[in-house]
């Protein structure tokens, strides 16, 4: 069996068992989590709260939050999404009804994951219990993604490691403009 063939089984048996996940309290959690995070509403609101309340500490992790979501949605929506056509799960694999309200772009990469993980990623190293909080509603965020249908476990994980990259560009980025420079 080669590597595309048992990721794809893999992405089928999480994203069936995830889909199939029927908690009274944790599917509303789920839905409240990406439906705050549509759009980004819920990290610039914590972006908000973080600087009115965090002094210069909140100020600073505000910005690299910010600035590390911006990067993460260029690269996974303006450029991977548009390199690699992906279709979304098959809806027999998601016993919801939710599984109707899903996006026609491509499935590959995760945006909203990329987005939620950049800006706790960014956060973390600047004020640690915020990106803590934030590290929370990140995960939550991710599960729905594939809980709802919308994507494959594999894209889940691409968005969390484009996440990933873009915070450490945007935290580097000082060094290596300076380094340009010089």
């Amino acid at each position: 069996m080669g590597v595309m063939s048992v990721l794809r089984e893999g992405d089928r048996r999480v994203t069936k068992r995830l889909a199939s996940w029927n908690s009274p309290w944790g599917r509303p959690l789920l839905l409240a989590a990406e439906d705050a995070a549509e759009n980004s509403k819920l990290w610039c609101g914590a972006a908000v709260l973080m600087a009115c309340t965090g002094g210069g500490r909140g100020r600073k992790a505000a910005a690299a939050g910010l600035g590390s979501l911006t990067v993460a949605q260029v690269l996974s929506n303006a450029v991977c999404k548009q390199l690699y056509e992906r279709r979304r799960p098959p809806v027999e694999w998601i016993p919801h009804p939710e599984v109707h309200e899903r996006p026609d772009s491509s499935s590959f990469p995760s945006g909203h994951t990329a987005a939620a993980v950049a800006f706790t990623a960014a956060v973390a190293p600047v004020w640690p219990w915020a990106g803590g909080a934030c590290g929370v509603v990140a995960a939550m965020v991710a599960a729905q993604r594939v809980h709802s249908g919308a994507h494959y476990p594999s894209d889940v994980a691409a968005g969390a490691l484009i996440g990933l990259a873009a915070a450490a560009l945007v935290r580097n980025s000082p060094r290596l403009l300076l380094r340009l420079a010089l």
